[in-house]
């Protein structure tokens, strides 16, 4: 028990793996279970490909490793089940003999796995119509994702068509100077731009998000409007912007809590309102 249990142990820790729907197993790996320097076993190797020529390269696959330390390229070969038995059969000894016999079930067992990875042929008509039903059913899932994926795109566009000239309708707006954002608002009213913002939030008119940006109650909206627009880096996110009626009402509410003077008033007592503006936004 104990010597099979070694052995299914030694099968585990071999690295046969598939290349191009063969299993092979690395020269290095070879030399390590071996107990061989690789370089003597890629002399043995080069040795057999001379005398072998026409079919080296079904027996044994040139290929390269990156060492892990000093990341350098080095040459190594991938062996196939011929290759590698043309190799070893000059190694001798118990211990090499018991590798021998578990790289030939590692062989085995990857031979097994290539070969229940590949598609099972139909061998009889009723298979063939069996199979054939099976790709008819894949084919029509593949078409209803296509279309439903066809309706998707479809509606996103009419999305967009959508929001284009509502886009358009903000641009004109800002241009013309009829919607303006907090800082050229505060600028406008004669105010700095950090108490006007402190004062839209006491008045329960505007709130900071998680991201701290000012963005107005939805109760509030006849005030503003959220204008969506798109960065540089592809990011989507939204502009605060400040209706004309809002400005006016927010100017009127400054004047009654003292935070700005009356122009008009200034106007009528023949004050100059330029002047009152510039001390009341630096102060």
């Amino acid at each position: 028990m104990d010597y099979i249990n070694e052995m299914n142990n030694l099968v585990a820790s071999i690295d046969v793996k598939e290349y191009e729907g063969q299993p092979v197993v690395s020269s290095r790996e070879v030399a390590n279970n071996f107990e061989k320097q690789h370089k003597h076993v890629l002399e043995c190797i080069e040795n057999l490909k001379e005398g072998v020529a026409e079919k080296s390269a079904d027996l044994f696959i040139e290929s390269k490793y990156q060492h892990p330390q000093n990341k350098q390229w080095y040459k190594e070969y991938l062996l196939t089940r011929d290759g590698f038995s043309l190799l070893v059969m000059g190694f001798t000894g118990a211990k090499a003999l018991q590798w021998k016999l578990k790289y030939i079930e590692a062989f085995n067992k990857m031979e097994q796995y290539i070969k229940e990875q590949k598609p099972k042929l139909p061998t009889t008509y009723k298979e063939a119509l069996q199979h054939l039903l099976v790709q008819v059913e894949e084919n029509e899932r593949l078409a209803l994702e296509n279309k439903q994926q066809t309706k998707v795109i479809e509606k996103q566009s009419e999305v967009i068509g959508e929001m284009a000239p509502k886009a358009e309708y903000f641009d004109a707006l800002v241009d013309n100077n009829l919607l303006t954002n907090i800082r050229d608002t505060a600028k406008e009213l004669g105010i700095k731009e950090r108490t006007f913002t402190e004062w839209l939030i006491q008045k329960n008119l505007c709130y900071r998000d998680k991201k701290r940006k000012i963005k107005p109650y939805a109760n509030k909206m006849k005030y503003f409007e959220l204008k969506e627009f798109t960065t540089a880096w592809g990011h989507s996110d939204t502009q605060t912007l400040i209706t004309p009626r809002g400005k006016e009402t927010f100017r009127l509410l400054l004047i009654k809590d003292g935070l700005i003077k009356d122009h008009n008033k200034q106007l009528e007592l023949g004050l100059p309102v330029n002047e009152v503006t510039k001390s009341d936004f630096y102060n």
